[in-house]
């Protein structure tokens, strides 16, 4: 502690509210205005001291001097803590009393205050009366704290062991808790003994209530025994509030939470929790702001579906029906769900799958739970992971601060109003992690069958079985997701839609629903099967069908237009009037290859929104053995292309191809749309054709198509995307497509309006690739 003569003349202001600090005083403060902030970031620079005066009306923001009392106190920072909201915790000691003369503001945003220290002076009275006066107020105290006030037992020792009449009295009185105006008053007392003459007027004063309140309760218990008593009490309170004009709701409150907690069907220890803290409420003030937390906990408690339960449609007939309704095509969910059906007639209380459909943007994983929802008959909950950082977001808040709520898998179950919804956790892919923890870490145990009986969130604190809910996860790409996340999940890929499928998309979902949304008729418009084709190939690309939905949109909204206009009543729509609802086409086909060439090769490739076509084109020149590689390529693509001349130059003698061939001449392998970026190993053995088809001058068949990895010694390994890939070939209209041997078993998985048309060959080397692909 600084000693009283190195105070400066001017300090730090931080003027505070509805509390007056008094010289040996130790208190934490919460500073939270920018200048109180300065002036304590300034006093940290420094010698540490601030000078603390009250202010006389609490609410003013920026108080001046003429709303500052005169008299305050000069403390130190003992120490100090940021919060993470900008504030400041300090916790600080007075030191010694001084006057306020002046204040001053400064560009860094404190205010300085001019002070007068007031020096202590010895005031001579006889040392028997000083003691006495001493001893007199200690002994009431004791005595107060006999009779039953509340006072902390570290200060009753901390007074046994001061003699200082200046410290005692300032001590008793940073400790008294009186109004703010007699605690000013007090302070403004410099003579110590007058300080203990008041603060002995008020402990009498407390003493004789004291008295009075022990009368009244030894007058009021009597003879009455317990449960008489307890009644006795609960007549007088009730007497107390309708003196005071206040109807007795909070205790009819109470009784009916009571009965509505016995009703909920909440398990043993969940119903013996909620009692608990009803119990806690009901000895709390129903004004308190414990109070408030618990009655909306208990809000929380009965609002859950601890044993409601949708009842579940087991007829597989009537939800095939519902499925093929809402969705065509997606024959592997449709089955998934069928399954699960049939098992849980043959076991009621099987564990319900947690299925994770991954597919591009607009391929209808979300309307799917909905789907899957109506034909199970029960409630549908949907919930967006996108972005998500936060932990508490799924296990909840703790309750520690008013305004902590559960996480989003409770809320949602509030909202479903039964315990076995499908729930359905979109872009679960796209979750984020940060200081506040890691979401998808969080879900391992919402995602787990074993676990997941006994979840326990956060804000609740007591378990909830989540093994009834139908969890539906979707994600756009698996990458993202942890691995450990990943493994508890069944994994359903949804590849995208054939020009057939969305074909007869259109015409039986798309266009009626538009159709409707626009205010028309179907004797307003119709579509022909060209003109929707057209639409599908010429005006969107994707995988899904939200472009295809969007577009046909605008058509309707055209024809509506037009009908609005008197421009007729009845419209259809063909390939040719197309373009005057849509403008140009936004996609060209890629054109096929018209014959036979040299170094020209048709690979295909995945993207996000379906397969692509590549055309891989490959020449030579006269050089010194370079290699040029131009398109845009990835590092693992060129990798590839690397390993593919590897392999090529170690069976080019097989093929008669001289040496020559490589030593004399560049090799410069290209890849059109040189604008677009394109990575992957699975155009290997493009390639690998394209730089045989260069060396040898043997033409590569116009109407093949290829995709597959390559090593090199000459193995295809397996690609992904294969059913994308087999789509682009279709469009294009290629006939023939090789594929790695190993991916020949989706082939059958896939629906025949694919591989009808398609000669698909699978092979394990790359001598037989060149076998089919060389003329």
């Amino acid at each position: 502690m600084e000693n009283e003569t190195n105070i400066p003349e001017n300090l730090p202001l931080l003027p505070v509210k509805d509390i007056v600090i008094f010289p040996s005083m130790v208190i934490p403060l919460f500073v939270g205005r920018a200048s109180s902030v300065a002036a304590v970031d300034q006093a940290l620079s420094g010698d540490r001291m601030v000078f603390f005066v009250t202010q006389k009306d609490s609410s003013v923001e920026e108080p001046r001097k003429e709303d500052l009392y005169t008299l305050g106190t000069v403390g130190q920072i003992l120490r100090m803590l940021k919060q993470p909201n900008g504030e400041v915790k300090i916790l600080i000691q007075g030191m010694s009393r001084a006057y306020l003369n002046a204040m001053e503001r400064r560009d860094n945003g404190s205010i300085i205050a001019k002070v007068e220290l007031i020096q202590k002076k010895m005031t001579k009275k006889d040392s028997t009366v000083a003691q006495a006066q001493m001893r007199s107020v200690k002994e009431q105290i004791l005595r107060l704290v006999g009779m039953g006030k509340s006072v902390p037992p570290e200060f009753v020792e901390l007074l046994e062991s001061l003699n200082d009449p200046e410290r005692l009295s300032d001590i008793i009185s940073s400790n008294m808790g009186v109004s703010l105006e007699e605690a000013q008053a007090l302070l403004e007392m410099l003579n110590p003994f007058e300080r203990l003459k008041k603060i002995s007027e008020y402990f009498n004063r407390e003493l004789s209530i004291m008295e009075v309140q022990q009368k009244i309760t030894s007058n009021a218990k009597g003879e009455i025994d317990k449960v008489q008593r307890d009644y006795f009490l609960r007549e007088q309170l009730k007497a107390i509030r309708k003196e005071l004009g206040e109807e007795d709701s909070y205790g009819s409150e109470l009784e009916e939470l009571a009965a509505k907690i016995d009703e909920a069907g909440m398990p043993e220890d969940v119903h013996a929790e909620a009692h608990k803290q009803l119990k806690r409420l009901s000895n709390l003030s129903d004004d308190s702001a414990e109070g408030s937390v618990i009655r909306t906990y208990l809000d929380w408690l009965l609002d859950l579906p601890w044993s409601k339960s949708s009842k579940e449609s087991l007829n597989i007939k009537k939800a095939s029906k519902i499925l093929d309704e809402d969705h065509y095509g997606m024959e592997e969910v449709k089955e998934r769900i069928l399954d699960f059906l049939a098992l849980r007639k043959l076991k009621k209380d099987l564990k319900s799958p947690i299925l994770c459909l991954v597919g591009p943007p607009g391929v209808g994983k979300t309307s799917l739970g909905r789907s899957v929802a109506r034909a199970l008959n029960r409630e549908f909950v949907r919930m967006s992971f996108g972005g998500m950082r936060d932990e508490a977001e799924i296990r909840g808040h703790r309750r520690t601060y008013i305004g902590a709520m559960p996480g989003k898998i409770i809320q949602s179950l509030k909202t479903a109003g039964a315990n076995n919804p499908v729930m359905m956790l979109d872009e679960i892919d796209k979750l984020g992690a940060d200081f506040r923890g890691d979401p998808a870490s969080a879900l391992l145990e919402v995602l787990d069958p074993v676990q997941n009986n006994s979840f326990t969130d956060h804000y609740l604190g007591v378990p909830f079985d989540l093994s009834h809910i139908l969890f539906i996860t979707t994600a756009n790409y698996l990458d993202p997701i942890p691995s450990p996340l990943r493994d508890r999940m069944e994994i359903i890929r949804l590849a995208g839609y054939t020009e057939e499928e969305k074909l007869a998309i259109v015409k039986k979902y798309i266009i009626p629903r538009q159709v409707e949304e626009s205010g028309l008729t179907d004797e307003n418009i119709t579509f022909e099967d060209e003109a929707i084709k057209l639409i599908i190939s010429g005006y969107t690309r994707e995988s899904g069908l939200r472009r295809l939905e969007q577009v046909v949109g605008t058509v309707c909204r055209k024809i509506g237009r037009a009908i609005v206009e008197k421009k007729g009543k009845s419209f259809n729509i063909t390939a040719k009037n197309l373009s005057k609802y849509l403008g140009a086409r936004d996609f060209q086909d890629e054109d096929e290859l018209k014959t036979n060439e040299v170094g020209i090769v048709t690979g295909l490739a995945w993207t996000p929104v379906g397969g692509e076509v590549l055309f891989v084109e490959c020449t030579k020149f006269q050089g010194k053995g370079g290699f040029i590689q131009t398109g845009m390529m990835g590092d693992v693509m060129k990798e590839s292309t690397r390993a593919a001349l590897t392999y090529v130059r170690s069976i080019a003698p097989k093929y008669g191809v001289d040496d020559k061939e490589f030593s004399e001449f560049d090799i410069h392998i290209h890849i059109p749309a040189g604008a677009i970026p394109k990575d992957g190993p699975s155009a290997g053995i493009t390639m690998a054709t394209a730089i045989m088809s260069v060396v040898t001058g043997r033409a590569v068949k116009k109407d093949l198509a290829m995709t597959g990895e390559i090593t090199i010694t000459g193995k295809v390994l397996p690609i992904g995307g294969l059913k994308e890939k087999l789509f682009a070939a279709k469009r294009l209209g290629v006939k023939t497509v090789i594929i790695p041997q190993k991916n020949a078993q989706e082939v059958k998985k896939m629906p025949k309006s694919i591989t009808k048309s398609l000669k698909i060959i699978p092979v394990s080397m790359f001598d037989e690739v060149l076998e089919i692909a060389l003329i």
